[in-house]
């Protein structure tokens, strides 16, 4: 974080802290670069665990261009892991304390400490509900995640 602020602020030609929304986008690219390993493990997961290539030309065979390929051959067969990414993403970005608070940003974590400096029972029931929030975020990757849920087939 220190050599993002180095980086960005001390030149006069883009100055990211300067404004909020500046801030903002290098709170995002932050975030970015801290959830990449976790979204590319998942969905290389689900990736192995398709048969892609067989997939890509049997599609090819019917006659299907490359983006049809892509929305209705290969992205529903990883749904799973695309969703795993997503959420442990969420996981990651809302315990994380550092970026926000160097950049002074509103957020999850610093709210937390701040809470956690000043009251008592407060922090651990606010941790109690992210916890909850997580645990529910696995439970929609079950539902949505699943074939049979969103075609309604029984398989």
């Amino acid at each position: 974080m220190f050599g993002y602020l180095r980086i960005y602020n001390s030149s006069s030609i883009l100055p990211l802290t300067s404004n909020e929304r500046a801030t903002d986008l290098l709170l995002v690219f932050g975030y970015v670069t801290l959830s990449l390993p976790y979204m590319y493990r998942a969905v290389d997961a689900g990736l192995r665990a398709v048969d892609v290539h067989l997939l890509t030309e049997a599609a090819e065979c019917l006659g299907a261009n490359w983006p049809t390929i892509l929305f209705k051959v290969i992205f529903p067969n990883i749904r799973s892991g695309i969703l795993s990414g997503a959420f442990l993403t969420f996981a990651v970005v809302i315990g994380e304390f550092t970026l926000a608070s160097l950049l002074d940003r509103p957020a999850f974590g610093p709210y937390l400490q701040l809470i956690g400096a000043n009251r008592a029972y407060e922090p651990s029931a606010l941790a109690i509900i992210a916890f909850m929030i997580t645990w529910a975020s696995m439970g929609l990757i079950q539902v949505f995640g699943s074939a049979r849920a969103l075609s309604g087939q029984k398989i």
